[in-house]
């Protein structure tokens, strides 16, 4: 398993409403994505920071979905580019509730 951080850091033009509006858009794009296990969207206002953490199964799967032009895509969405770095996961809890 790879997770990974997208990380988006503002300077004057942060606005966490429109970040949580385009998490809750975005959030539909992501669901059923063959090899996301998970994505959870953050919001850190005190930072004035945006981070996105992904959980895939592989790193192959990983690194073909963040090419060149999903970053070109998010930069637009959110306004600023974003840095991507990429973890190795060494294990995972995972409390998912069956309802």
């Amino acid at each position: 398993m790879i997770g990974v951080f997208v990380t988006f850091r503002y300077t004057d033009s942060f606005n966490e409403q429109a970040v949580r509006k385009i998490a809750e858009t975005a959030r539909a794009k992501f669901e059923g994505l063959p090899g996301l296990r998970s994505k959870a969207f953050t919001v850190n206002s005190g930072k004035r920071e945006a981070t996105n953490f992904y959980v895939w199964d592989s790193e192959d799967a990983a690194k073909a979905f963040f090419n060149d032009a999903l970053l070109e895509r998010v930069t637009g969405l959110y306004g600023v580019r974003p840095s991507v770095e990429f973890v190795q996961i060494a294990t995972l809890v995972e409390n998912a509730r069956k309802d």
